[in-house]
């Protein structure tokens, strides 16, 4: 009986392939990874910083237009973070969140944000605005909802402007410092805390 020998030839997979694929699924708006369930195709030496930067190999990637096209490939699988397209998914390593806010602005709606790849939303229930506490420090890392499970770390010019602008209301109970976007009371702080 001869063996049949598979023509499937096996990727490793790589920036260049991911962002070739990323190319041909975009167009227009954000593709549609949450409609894609390819094979995992094994992790990829890239990591997201806190800070927003991206590496590739170790080596900042440079080019804002590449960072961006692999922020729209970007989902969250449970814990881990992939990129994925229709014929691979791979993980990569984000330090925080995989975006961070870097401005916002009032608008009739509430609060306009845009993150550092250039997406632009109103804070609300579709983008909530939370804060952890580190348990040891107090220091709090403020972060708003992107879109399906990536959310962005407020950065921190940004997050003293909210706190200008936020005011004390009541929330489960309790007195609450925070800001309003949508309709919406986001907490910041117990205002107990406050004084």
């Amino acid at each position: 009986m001869a063996k049949v020998m598979s023509t499937q030839k096996i990727v490793t997979p790589s920036a260049e392939s991911l962002a070739a694929s990323a190319r041909a699924a975009k167009k227009g708006g954000l593709p549609p990874v949450h409609l894609w369930n390819p094979p995992h195709c094994g992790d990829l030496d890239m990591r997201i910083a806190r800070d927003g930067t991206w590496f590739y190999l170790g080596t900042p990637i440079g080019r804002f237009e590449l960072v961006k096209l692999f922020s729209t490939i970007l989902r969250k699988d449970g814990d881990d973070y992939v990129l994925v397209t229709p014929v691979e998914k791979v993980g990569i390593t984000v330090d925080d969140a995989p975006f961070v806010a870097v401005d916002f602005n009032p608008v009739d709606e509430g609060l306009e944000f845009e993150t550092n790849v250039g997406d632009r939303f109103v804070a609300g229930p579709d983008h909530p605005i939370r804060v952890e506490r580190d348990a040891q420090t107090g220091e709090p890392s403020p972060y708003v909802l992107v879109r399906a499970n990536l959310e962005a770390l407020i950065d921190r010019k940004s997050f003293y402007r909210l706190v200008e602008i936020g005011e004390e209301a009541d929330h489960d109970g309790d007195r609450w410092f925070g800001v309003r976007s949508a309709g919406v009371f986001f907490p910041i702080i117990l205002a107990a805390e406050l004084a």
